[in-house]
């Protein structure tokens, strides 16, 4: 598995991982997602097997007062490629990038249903801090997880 940052030619195959993870009301839309692996305040980070795009993740930071703090957006694995590390191993690339940009917490919603997600989260030291009710499309709800970075700039 070969992990890079996102390039604009990545655009179509991304967002057909976007399309085979997430069924409307919950897929984002092409123009949001087109804004977040644009922005200046993001990292994008691409999972590639054999030349063939196999997951991405998505990171934004954002300054409050006097810090920076960094928000997940989202991780997404290819059905195919799942159970096989690439979820963690693009976690820990979108944490660094929230650390160069100086972010000291990083955060994120998940269903409160995605089992697989949470333990992933859990073991790379998350800590529930919190549960939105309604958050996602059709009434499902969020949780609400939190990360200290260590050695941020």
């Amino acid at each position: 598995m070969v992990y890079r940052p996102y390039i604009p030619e990545d655009f179509a195959n991304l967002y057909a991982i976007e399309e085979a993870c997430f069924a409307p009301p919950s897929r984002f839309g092409r123009r949001y997602m087109r804004q977040l692996v644009q922005s200046q305040e993001a990292a994008t980070w691409i999972a590639e097997d054999d030349g063939r795009m196999a997951g991405f993740a998505i990171v934004v930071w954002t300054q409050r007062k006097s810090e920076v703090t960094a928000y997940i957006q989202t991780i997404e694995v290819a059905p195919e490629t799942r159970g096989k590390g690439v979820g963690g191993a693009l976690l820990g690339r979108i944490e660094e990038s929230a650390r160069l940009a100086g972010a000291a917490l990083i955060w994120l919603h998940v269903e409160a249903g995605n089992a697989g997600a949470i333990r992933l989260y859990e073991a790379q030291g998350y800590c529930c801090e919190g549960r939105r009710e309604n958050y996602y499309p059709l009434g499902r709800a969020a949780l609400i997880y939190v990360k200290r970075l260590e050695g941020a700039k």
